[in-house]
């Protein structure tokens, strides 16, 4: 029967070889003489390989001994290193994880978290990959991201969802518009309206599609956006109105001299509720739970008035 290498006959050998000596050798490890004997007997007939001659002086390693000792003491050191590592994650948040986002919420929010885990949380990295949410989901179920952060609802039996925030939805009219001077609009003012919304690959493209059949107005089809930049210089072109996420806004759209004028409208009724969501079968419910509170943490501290948490 062929023989196994064990770490334990690694760890034999290098306080052998430490000590020269198979007695003190034995006394350090905690084992008797015979037992360490046999061990480096197996070590040797598993390499198929003179380590150690035994002599009056002790143990004297061989040209290939001392050439074993060396990878031993790499692979020892990998294996401490492996070792204190898996401790630190189960006792704290560490670890690097992939995270999917939408490109309508991640450069608006995730900056000031990673900010934030940089100062107090190093050892958790996240790296990060744009994505629209018709997309992130199958991704996120193929394992190409460990989690995601997206606009809610998401339909599948095989994830677990965390709702985090409710993100107000804010409208957007070109300077020279016929609402753009309106202390408030109403589901009136649109009635009959051009609206501006990103493509089908959004979720908030469904949200805004309901919406404007809710209210009589038109949703420009012709006039799909790729992103809330494209919709809102559509906008700023009086092509048609629109609907733009408030991080988003308060982070583009200038309260005075902007290219397009945001009217209050349904205020604290029209929002987009912003979830993170991720594999029922992934075994770091904890860390990403976790991590679900110090989103909330930033939101509280860094986007107050922005932002709703919800529940």
């Amino acid at each position: 029967m062929e023989l196994q290498l064990t770490l334990k006959q690694l760890t034999y050998f290098r306080a052998l070889a430490e000590t020269g000596h198979y007695r003190k050798a034995a006394e350090r490890i905690g084992i008797s003489q015979p037992s360490l004997s046999l061990q480096i007997a197996n070590l040797e007939a598993a390499l198929e390989l003179k380590l150690v001659e035994r002599g009056r002086a002790g143990a004297v390693l061989t040209p290939e001994g001392r050439e074993v000792l060396e990878k031993t003491r790499s692979i020892l050191s990998e294996v401490a290193l492996l070792q204190e590592t898996s401790g630190r994650m189960k006792s704290e948040l560490a670890g690097t994880f992939r995270l999917g986002s939408s490109p309508t919420l991640g450069p608006y929010l995730l900056p000031r978290v990673f900010h934030h885990l940089h100062e107090n949380h190093p050892n958790l990295k996240l790296t990060v990959r744009d994505g629209a949410p018709s997309e992130l989901l199958q991704e996120l179920l193929s394992g190409v991201h460990d989690l995601i952060l997206t606009q809610l609802p998401v339909s599948s039996s095989d994830v677990t969802i965390l709702r985090l925030l409710r993100e107000p939805l804010k409208l957007a009219v070109a300077r020279n518009h016929r609402l753009a001077q309106k202390e408030i609009a109403n589901d009136e003012d649109l009635k009959g309206e051009n609206i501006l919304a990103l493509s089908r690959r959004f979720t908030l493209h469904n949200q805004v599609a309901d919406l404007a059949n809710s209210l009589g107005a038109n949703l420009l089809y012709d006039y799909e956006g790729t992103s809330l930049d494209a919709i809102r210089q559509m906008t700023a072109m009086n092509i048609g109105v629109s609907f733009l996420p408030s991080l988003y806004a308060a982070s583009e759209i200038p309260e005075v001299g902007g290219d397009v004028v945001l009217v209050p409208y349904r205020p604290g009724r029209l929002n987009r509720s912003i979830g993170l969501v991720w594999r029922k079968s992934s075994g770091h419910h904890k860390t990403f739970a976790f991590l679900s509170e110090i989103i909330l943490s930033v939101a509280r501290k860094e986007f107050s008035g922005l932002v709703s948490i919800e529940g």
